[in-house]
């Protein structure tokens, strides 16, 4: 059951929303490899301003993706991507269809 997820918000800088849309469309391939992630979206919320959201079983899951490897490569792009650091947050799940 997906009763575990994780919110992450990202502000890019200006002139790089683009490569921030395509790392984070480019991500699901890491995302795919790992088997304790459920399920695993990017999206765009306005010109600057992208997320992710997965979902995941246990909490041994959950940190497993925050300690891999789409996580190391956020944060060491983060820098020259992004106008403020990864709001990321550990959300409890309450329903699902």
């Amino acid at each position: 059951m997906k009763n575990l997820g994780l919110l992450a918000t990202l502000k890019a800088k200006p002139g790089k929303e683009n490569e921030v849309q395509e790392f984070i469309k480019g991500a699901v391939e890491l995302a795919r490899k790992e088997d304790k992630t459920l399920t695993w979206y990017s999206f765009k919320i306005d010109s600057n301003t992208f997320g992710i959201f997965d979902t995941f079983e246990s909490e041994e899951g959950r940190d497993a993706h925050l300690n891999g490897d789409i996580a190391q490569a956020l944060m060491a792009n983060a820098d020259r991507l992004l106008s403020q650091a990864p709001d990321i947050k550990k959300i409890d799940i309450l329903s699902n269809k």
